[in-house]
């Protein structure tokens, strides 16, 4: 199970962009465009719509397979808790979601897709962390598993900032000492008013000093 504290990895739009361009060219070199584009959601949302957008696909459906809880920490055995948004029978579909880490939501999408009668059936992830049980048809890059890292998409960085900054907060009790740790032990890099978004009731940053900045940094 990782850590209190996470190694995270911010991920950037640029980046986003660059993933998706490189799923959708590796569907188009293998001559299988499909008819229907399934986002497993919430992390697939984004992915889905710019690999549909660079593919000329019009048709985007989603499923719902929940396997983390609160940043970093799984919370149990993959559920799918919402079906299909329509109907891929006699369908070409491809299934995508951002990251396969334990793989588990993907997979499940994936076969509750091929259940409802997909045709041809393939999936996608932005992000392939090698300790994966489930590898998708088609990856933009992989991690190693060994360099496991917790990815800060651009949709999920307030909910992560929300529980690994109210974590830092907890034990430091000062916004530039729970930034530093951020810092230290995550390998986030985040500024204070956004740590006070999220930690609204949290103290001012202490004065400067060897452990702490101001907020003019």
């Amino acid at each position: 199970m990782p850590e209190e504290f996470p190694t995270c990895r911010l991920a950037a739009w640029a980046d986003i962009d660059r993933w998706a361009g490189a799923v959708a060219k590796q569907v188009t070199d293998a001559a299988k465009i499909p008819d229907t584009l399934v986002a497993l959601t919430r992390g697939g949302w984004v992915p889905a719509r710019l690999v549909a957008d660079r593919l000329g696909i019009h048709r985007l459906l989603s499923v719902r397979a929940q396997h983390w809880g609160v940043t970093a920490r799984p919370s149990g055995r993959a559920e799918l808790t919402e079906g299909l948004s329509g109907s891929v029978a006699g369908q070409n579909v491809l299934v995508i979601d951002d990251i396969t880490d334990t793989g588990e939501s993907l997979e499940l999408a994936t076969a509750n897709v091929g259940e409802a009668g997909a045709k041809r059936l393939e999936s996608a992830a932005l992000l392939h962390i090698t300790h994966s049980k489930f590898r998708p048809t088609y990856v933009a890059e992989e991690i190693d598993r060994d360099h496991w890292v917790w990815v800060v998409f651009p949709w999920n960085y307030w909910e992560d900032l929300t529980t690994l900054g109210g974590r830092a907060y907890a034990e430091t009790h000062d916004l530039g000492r729970a930034r530093d740790l951020l810092a230290t032990r995550c390998g986030l890099t985040v500024s204070i008013p956004d740590l006070r978004a999220v930690i609204p009731s949290a103290r001012t940053p202490s004065a400067p000093g060897p452990r702490s900045r101001s907020d003019d940094d």
